[in-house]
């Protein structure tokens, strides 16, 4: 492939991720969190209820902060603490689907519609290329995240 193309393709990925995060930062002040902490939200839905160490390990983030997060989210009733029942030193974190749903649905109702309005325009060859490039991309991040907390 042309180099110029490989650059101009980096570019474009580091300029959306960028505007991801702009994108990001400005959701969170409307729906009154912090920077991105809301994302965070996304991991609890995706995979249940864990515990605030379980949370720190999969976001990379310190326990320290992992704690104000929860605490954060707790008092706008996102998530809520439970003692696990065969230890009651170990705290579960339980998302609050239907109160994260109604606080960001529609904060990203019109993001959402243009998205799959855009997607929608692609042939099904041209999405089996977008499918296929996140897929590997994002197999790159996690073996780089992997070899950051190895090293």
């Amino acid at each position: 492939m042309d180099s110029e193309l490989i650059t101009l393709i980096r570019r474009l990925s580091q300029q959306y991720a960028y505007s991801s995060l702009q994108m990001h930062e400005g959701i969170a002040r409307k729906a009154g969190l912090p920077g991105t902490d809301h994302k965070y939200l996304g991991f609890l839905i995706e995979k249940g209820q864990m515990t605030a160490g379980e949370l720190a390990t999969l976001t990379g983030l310190t326990t320290g902060a992992v704690t104000g997060l929860i605490d954060r989210f707790e008092k706008k009733k996102l998530v809520k603490r439970r003692f696990a029942e065969d230890d009651r030193r170990k705290v579960i974190i339980e998302p609050i689907t239907k109160n994260i749903m109604a606080l960001f649905a529609p904060l990203y109702k019109d993001f959402r519609g243009k998205s799959e309005e855009l997607i929608g325009s692609f042939s099904n060859k041209e999405t089996k290329v977008l499918e296929t490039y996140f897929l590997k991309a994002i197999e790159i991040m996690n073996e780089t995240i992997d070899d950051l907390k190895n090293k």
